[in-house]
């Protein structure tokens, strides 16, 4: 026993090749994991249901609920879905909030919303309107530095139609590899392919059903005040943002990854004799469907009619065989139901927060342990609020689920300090959108990031995200404290 036990300190083992070794170093890695969890959770625990004062019982099973879900996600690093909807299912079962809550969380308007929204994505996908529309816009640019600025903003349109960022990336990532064989220069393709998930996830932010994250802060921000932004609302408060984001990106992409040289390089032109194919009758009837449902988006407020009827109506009339060539069960199929039932659980887990009273209550315990002091400057209080959540994609990999638990965990708490909360939801909501640090911290970046041959490695993103992460917090703030205050939307 003795000797199996030194065996692999033997410094003439290879290390690095060896199999067993690779097992020996996983496992205790996820014991430690599973320690450091039991830990925290028993830690917490004593805390909420020995040493918090003046809690009813709803909310220390509610904060016990949240606190297990948070940790599941970042400690274990368990699959978002299961925690999302174990915690949900939970919370009716120890008493802390009814069942019909959860019922209702299936019903939802977001949670129809989206649904209609990726048949929506699902029948463009089909039918090819986006990924031709897009070439045919790109051939009029003839060199690389025209090329990259046309991409950002063709691609931050597509956020105002398609639902999700992974829907956007698997639909654009054909366009991609067109123009990079048609490029073909390592350099100029490895900046390209790291444009598209960039400006994919920092484009998102400015459309209401760009991101399950916007919908679920919307609704909180309804709960909060009974006053949430509508889609040309969002677009008005967060679009400015957004866009010059992505185009910092497009910016920072051309002057760090390019040389001058390489930004000029002309494209290689389209034969003169090869026509541009014209688009279908039923590319052109569902190009106008889907045009006619975001101008009845954005004229919501004078229609009054839900956007989600709206879209659920444009969903059933594309998917019809007679329209686009997709039926309803085939464009279902497009539906990415892990993230609608991961929605579900999490506005379970938002709304239990609200109606026991939790969200307040952690506000003011937040009140209380850091004083009047740091209520004198608002502006210090957003940008802490920003930092925290910019970074937060580190240690929490969903999108939806860094807005479930830091509107409730960081931007209630740090409004009670004295900013508007409407202010900070939007701050922290927008802030969760900077994903692009890591290889596993969002779904676009890993899909371009699995092209064969890999167009880049973690190093690339690492510096990218370097670059970006300053600017981003600075231009949030900025938009917080003087921007969005003459838009309505108070510091203070």
């Amino acid at each position: 026993m003795a000797l199996y036990a030194i065996a692999p300190l033997d410094p003439h083992a290879n290390r690095r090749g060896d199999p067993s070794m690779a097992t020996e170093r996983t496992v205790p890695l996820a014991r430690v994991k599973q320690i450091v969890a039991a830990i925290v959770l028993a830690f917490s625990a004593m805390l909420i249901f020995l040493a918090i004062d003046d809690l009813t019982l709803k909310m220390r099973l509610t904060l016990a609920v949240f606190v297990a879900s948070i940790t599941a996600w970042t400690i274990l690093d368990l699959p978002d879905t299961p925690v999302a909807l174990a915690a949900a299912a939970l919370l009716p079962v120890a008493g802390a909030i009814d069942e019909d809550v959860l019922y209702r969380s299936l019903g939802n308007d977001i949670v129809w919303l989206m649904l209609a929204a990726f048949v929506v994505a699902g029948v463009l996908r089909q039918v090819g309107v986006i990924e031709q529309i897009i070439r045919r816009l790109l051939a009029r640019f003839a060199t690389v530095r025209g090329l990259f600025w046309a991409l950002t903003l063709l691609i931050f349109a597509t956020a105002f139609i398609i639902p999700s960022t992974s829907a956007r990336a698997a639909m654009l990532a054909p366009v991609y590899l067109g123009l990079a064989t048609a490029i073909g220069n390592t350099r100029v393709n490895r900046a390209l392919a790291l444009l598209f998930p960039s400006v994919i996830l920092l484009s998102a932010g400015a459309s209401l059903i760009g991101a399950g994250a916007h919908l679920v802060a919307a609704g909180m921000m309804e709960r909060l005040q009974e006053k949430g932004p509508d889609f040309l609302g969002w677009m008005a408060l967060a679009g400015p943002f957004s866009l010059l984001c992505s185009l910092l990106a497009c910016a920072v992409l051309l002057r760090l990854f390019l040389t001058r040289e390489e930004r000029a390089i002309a494209i290689a032109e389209r034969d003169a004799d090869e026509a541009p194919t014209p688009l279908t009758r039923q590319q052109w009837t569902v190009l106008a469907v889907t045009g006619a449902m975001i101008l009845l988006f954005a004229a919501q407020p004078m229609h009054g009619i839900g956007m989600p009827l709206i879209g659920i109506a444009a969903a059933l009339l594309l998917a019809n065989q007679k329209v686009s060539g997709l039926p309803l069960k085939a464009a279902l199929k497009s539906v990415e139901w892990n993230l609608l039932l991961f929605l579900a659980g999490t506005l379970v887990i938002g709304e239990a927060l609200l109606e026991t009273g939790t969200a307040k209550v952690l506000a003011e315990r937040m009140v209380d342990l850091a004083g009047n002091s740091i209520a004198a400057s608002p502006a210090l209080l957003v940008f802490f609020a920003a930092v925290v959540a910019t970074l937060s994609h580190l240690v929490i990999t969903s999108r939806t689920a860094r807005a479930t638990i830091l509107i409730p965990a960081l931007a209630l708490p740090v409004a009670a300090l004295g900013v508007d909360p409407l202010n900070l939801v939007m701050v922290v909501t927008l802030a969760s959108g900077f994903c692009q640090t890591l290889m596993v911290s969002a779904k676009p970046v890993a899909l371009f990031g699995a092209i064969d041959p890999p167009p880049f490695g973690q190093a690339d993103l690492f510096r990218l995200a370097g670059w970006l992460i300053v600017p981003f917090v600075v231009l949030l703030v900025i938009f917080a404290t003087l921007v969005w205050p003459l838009q309505d939307l108070p510091l203070y």
